[in-house]
C-alpha cells in the first residue's frame, strides 16, 4: 500500500547491481546518499542527510520518557528477545 502522493517507480538493476533513482525522487530527497535496507523479500531505499548532525538539530529537543520508564521498556524488551531465542 503506497501513501496517494507517492507514485511507485520500477528501476531496472543493471549488470553492476546499480540501479538510478528517478529524477523526482532525487530532487525531493535532496541528499547524494541513500541507506538500502534488506528485509529479505524486499529493501527499504531511505535517503540519508548530507549533514546528519544538522538534520537531526532539534529533533529530539523536549523532555523524552522518564529515565525507568526507559529502563522498563528496554528490560522487558530484552526479555522478549530472550524468550524468542528460548523458543525456536
Amino acid at each position: 500500500m503506497y501513501d496517494d502522493l507517492v507514485e511507485p517507480v520500477e528501476a531496472k538493476v543493471t549488470s553492476n547491481g546499480q540501479i538510478s533513482l528517478p529524477a523526482i525522487v532525487r530532487r525531493r530527497w535532496a541528499t547524494t546518499r541513500v541507506l538500502v535496507i534488506d528485509r529479505g523479500s524486499y529493501a527499504i531505499v531511505r535517503p540519508i542527510p548530507d549533514d546528519v548532525v544538522d538534520a537531526l538539530r532539534g529533533k529530539y529537543a523536549d523532555d523524552g520518557p522518564p529515565a525507568e520508564a526507559a529502563r522498563s521498556a528496554e528490560r522487558a524488551a530484552e526479555s522478549a528477545r530472550a524468550h524468542r531465542r528460548a523458543h525456536r
